[in-house]
C-alpha cells in the first residue's frame, strides 16, 4: 500500500496549497492557545483549554467545508455566483441596520435558534468575488464596451462595498481593490478600471457626508481618529506600542511558547494582533516563517493565473488568493506599525468563528480550481511528451 497515494488520491489540488492551509492550522492551534490565556482568566475562569477547543472545533469543521469545496466542480460556483449577489443586498441590508452591535459596529446578524453571531461581509466577499470573476469572463477578449463593465461589474462591486463599509471599511477597501486585481487580470479596459476607482472616491465622499447626519450607522469618527492618531503619533496608540514591545521581546528567536508577556496588555492578542504574539514567541524566525507561508501562497496563486486559460475558475482563485493575501499583510502591516488600526484578522491563524470557517471555503474554491488547473495542464503535456 502508499499512504502518500491514497492522501494524493483524497486531497487533489495543489498539494503545496494544502501543505500552506495546513502549516496556518497547526499554527494557529499553538498561538490561540496562548494568545488566550488572558482572556480566560477574564471570562473563564482560566480555562485557556476551552477556547483551544472551540477554535480546533472550527478548524476542524472548516477543513470538511474545505474538502467538499475542493470535490465540487469550480463551474458549480459560477453558477451559484448571481443567485449569492441577490442574497448578499438584502442580507448587508439588514446587518447595517439590525444587525448586532459588538464594539460599536454592526458587523454582525445573530442565527435564530442556536445564538451563534454571524459576519455577513465574509460572506459577502465571497459572493460579490465570484460573481465579478464569472462577469470578467462572459468575454475572453478585452472588455472595452460600457454596457460589459457598467452595469455587470462596476454597479455590484459600488453597490457591495458601499454596504460593508459604514461598518468595516477596512474590509470593504480590501474587497475594492480585490475586484480591481480581478478586472485586471481578466483584461478589462483601463478606463473602465479607472472609472471605477473615481466612482469609490464619490461614495466614499457620499458616505462621510452621510455619517455627519447618522453617526450610529456611518463610522467616520472611527475611520477620523484612527487615521490622526497613525498621523499626529509616530509611536502609535496604546496597542501599537504593545505590539511593538511584543516583537521588541521575541529577539531572534523568542520567548519560547506560551511565554508570551505582553498577551497581558494587548487587548486582543489572539485576534487583530496575534502576529505580535507569534513574533514575541518564536520571534523573528517565526514572523519571517508566517510571512514566508503567505508569500508562498501567493505565488502558487499566480502559477495557477499562469499556466490557466481566462477562465471562471483561474478568475476566482486569482481573487480570493489575492484577498486572504492581502488581509493577512494588513494585519502585520498594522502590528509593525505601517497603517492605522484596521481590525482585520490575521486569515487561519487568529481565533474566530466564520472568518475562519468562510477562509476555508475560499481554500476550497482555490483548491478546486487549481485540480482542474493541473488535470488540464498535464493533459497538454501528456501528447508532448510522448
Amino acid at each position: 500500500m502508499n499512504p502518500g497515494g491514497n492522501i494524493q488520491a483524497v486531497l487533489r489540488g495543489d498539494k503545496v496549497i494544502w501543505s500552506v492551509v495546513l502549516v496556518l492550522s497547526l499554527f494557529s492551534m499553538l498561538v490561540v492557545y496562548s494568545a488566550t490565556g488572558s482572556l480566560a482568566w477574564r471570562i473563564a475562569s482560566g480555562h485557556t483549554e476551552s477556547f483551544l477547543i472551540r477554535h480546533g472545533f472550527v478548524l476542524a469543521f472548516g477543513w470538511l467545508l474545505m474538502y467538499l469545496g475542493h470535490r465540487m466542480h469550480y463551474l458549480r460556483y459560477q453558477q451559484a455566483a448571481p443567485w449569492l449577489i441577490l442574497f448578499t443586498v438584502p442580507l448587508l441590508v439588514f446587518t447595517l441596520f439590525m444587525g448586532v452591535e459588538i464594539n460599536g459596529a454592526r458587523r454582525w446578524i445573530e442565527l435564530p435558534l442556536v445564538g451563534i453571531t454571524f459576519q455577513t461581509s465574509d460572506f459577502a466577499k465571497l459572493a460579490l468575488i465570484l460573481y465579478v470573476a464569472r462577469e470578467v469572463t462572459r468575454k475572453q477578449d478585452y472588455i472595452k464596451d460600457f454596457n460589459d463593465a457598467f452595469l455587470p461589474i462596476i454597479v455590484p462591486v459600488l453597490l457591495i462595498c458601499g454596504l460593508i463599509a459604514p461598518a468595516d471599511l477596512s474590509t470593504a477597501l480590501l474587497l475594492f481593490f480585490t475586484c480591481l486585481g480581478i478586472m485586471f487580470v481578466g483584461r478589462v479596459d483601463w478606463k473602465y478600471i479607472a472609472l471605477l476607482f473615481l466612482l469609490w472616491i464619490c461614495v466614499f465622499a457620499f458616505l462621510v457626508l452621510l455619517g455627519e447626519f447618522f453617526p450610529g450607522v456611518v463610522r467616520v469618527d472611527t475611520w477620523v481618529n484612527r487615521v490622526r492618531e497613525f498621523v499626529d503619533n509616530p509611536n502609535g496608540d496604546f496597542q501599537v506600542v504593545q505590539s511593538k514591545i511584543a516583537i521588541a521581546n521575541g529577539g531572534w528567536l523568542g520567548v519560547g511558547p506560551g511565554n508570551s508577556i505582553q498577551r497581558n496588555f494587548l487587548p486582543t492578542p489572539y485576534a487583530d494582533f496575534v502576529y505580535a504574539i507569534i513574533c514575541e514567541e518564536y520571534g523573528v524566525l517565526g514572523g519571517l516563517l508566517t510571512v514566508g507561508l503567505f508569500l508562498l501562497l501567493f505565488f502558487r496563486i499566480t502559477r495557477l493565473v499562469t499556466l490557466g486559460t481566462k477562465s471562471f475558475g483561474v478568475m476566482a482563485a486569482a481573487g480570493l488568493g489575492l484577498l486572504i493575501v492581502m488581509q493577512a499583510f494588513s494585519n502585520i502591516a498594522v502590528a509593525i506599525h505601517l497603517v492605522p488600526v484596521t481590525g482585520q484578522n490575521l486569515p487561519l491563524v487568529s481565533l474566530g468563528g466564520t472568518s475562519v470557517l468562510f477562509t476555508c471555503i475560499y481554500f476550497g474554491v482555490i483548491l478546486s480550481v487549481s485540480k482542474y488547473v493541473e488535470e488540464t495542464a498535464r493533459t497538454v503535456s501528456e501528447p508532448s511528451a510522448s
